[in-house]
């Protein structure tokens, strides 16, 4: 399955959650598209509202079912509890890292600076959006990309730090610090309904 190149704006009234992470999708119409959208719609069966939530969850990081369910696998060898390490291994995907630095505005435009080679990873060019950052990794740009306008411009409107990050503005990088904390991880996702869909 490849990844969805469609109007993004519809999927998130579709599942009610922005998933750009700006919240402009629902401020004018937080209800679903079509003409039968803002009606009451039928109960959603526990299987429906389970892919619901796999389905939120899944376009909120923008990866295939492919990746997401194999990630899904990966932490089930984990320690601790399964939905949470999930969780996990999806905040640290270096795009998401890189969003949450305020390299850039949403996790879409962090994927592009990252697959056209703009950041680094402890000094090192890294095209991957998917590579897994471990605690203690440096997530930087690389020098002539530290002038691009979109990446200044993010930086400037950026409201909020997580505490598992640290950022010298001087150097325009970031420290990976620590794993986050469930409390520290997007709260209008339920990880439990999304273990009981994959153990169906």
């Amino acid at each position: 399955m490849a990844r969805y190149t469609g109007p993004t704006w519809k999927l998130s009234r579709r599942l009610g959650i922005s998933l750009s992470g700006t919240g402009k999708e629902l401020a004018k119409r937080p209800y679903a598209p079509g003409q039968h959208g803002p009606t009451q719609r039928k109960k959603l069966s526990e299987y429906a509202i389970q892919l619901h939530e796999k389905q939120k969850l899944r376009l909120m990081y923008g990866m295939n079912e492919k990746q997401f369910h194999s990630l899904f696998k990966r932490s089930s060898k984990m320690k601790g509890v399964h939905g949470e390490n999930f969780m996990k291994l999806l905040e640290s995907r270096l795009d998401n890292l890189v969003y949450r630095l305020g390299f850039a505005r949403t996790r879409a435009q962090a994927r592009q600076l990252v697959v056209h080679g703009h950041i680094t990873v402890n000094g090192k060019k890294l095209d991957r959006p998917a590579y897994q950052v471990q605690t203690g990794d440096v997530i930087g740009l690389r020098e002539k990309s530290r002038n691009l306008s979109i990446v200044k411009e993010s930086l400037e409107d950026r409201t909020y730090l997580p505490e598992y990050l640290s950022f010298e503005e001087n150097k325009m990088e970031g420290t990976y610090t620590r794993l986050p904390e469930r409390s520290e991880l997007p709260g209008e996702i339920n990880e439990t309904l999304i273990v009981e869909y994959y153990s169906r």
